[in-house]
């Protein structure tokens, strides 16, 4: 379900599996439970949660404190988080900003409105690694329901594998929570999580790529 990235007196970072639930649902275990058995720890805080779909980083507390201080940092917008996707259809645009409203759908999906009262806001670039694919790093600068897979839906290129927001059918919902970076009492923090699981991320062509890319904090990402 997991793997431990990075073990801290004050934090736990693993790496979520694809298609593992963040709690319990109804007999069926979710990741916090196969965390606390796991790493027999009953006192854990989730600083943030991911998809059923999405892998990768996951950063939970130990301490109440550090739970506080890593959950003001997130609300502050001074965590850094990033993504990668996979898409099979070519984007609108090739890079930029996404940004509305987020209102509930049919079938519990989420869709973008034109308003802007409380928008949603998601940079990305994106770069072809085949003929029809492309892969795609994302910045979130907020933190929505859904908000990166409603994103890519927006630019018409639906991830691959969500088939709830019309994505091609694949192996895999391929979202994948990347790289974090953040601070915790006056330490820094930065972390690289390449995907594992999923053919397409496996192939050659998406790690040739993303080595050639570097730290996404590397990126020339504009203001938001």
């Amino acid at each position: 379900m997991y793997t431990l990235i990075h073990q801290d007196p004050r934090f736990y970072l693993v790496d979520k599996h694809p298609g593992v639930g963040f709690h319990r649902e109804e007999d069926q275990p979710g990741l916090m439970d196969a965390l606390r058995a796991g790493l027999g720890d009953e006192a854990l805080w989730p600083v943030h949660r991911l998809d059923r779909i999405t892998s990768g980083l996951i950063l939970v507390a130990r301490t109440a404190e550090a739970a506080r201080q890593l959950g003001d940092a997130l609300a502050g917008r001074e965590m850094e988080k990033y993504y990668l996707a996979l898409s099979d259809r070519k984007p609108l645009k090739k890079q930029g900003k996404v940004a509305g409203d987020m209102a509930k759908g049919r079938g519990g999906a989420w869709r973008l409105t034109a308003d802007r009262e409380n928008p949603a806001v998601t940079q990305f670039f994106s770069y072809s690694l085949a003929p029809g694919l492309r892969l795609f790093l994302l910045r979130p600068r907020t933190g929505k329901t859904h908000q990166l897979r409603v994103a890519m839906k927006s630019q018409g290129a639906p991830i691959l594998g969500d088939e709830l927001y019309g994505g091609s059918a694949a192996d895999r919902g391929y979202l994948h929570a990347y790289a974090l970076r953040f601070a915790l009492d006056g330490e820094r923090f930065a972390f690289l999580c390449p995907p594992t699981a999923g053919q397409a991320f496996a192939a050659e062509t998406c790690r040739a790529k993303l080595s050639e890319l570097g730290a996404p904090w590397e990126q020339p990402w504009p203001a938001p």
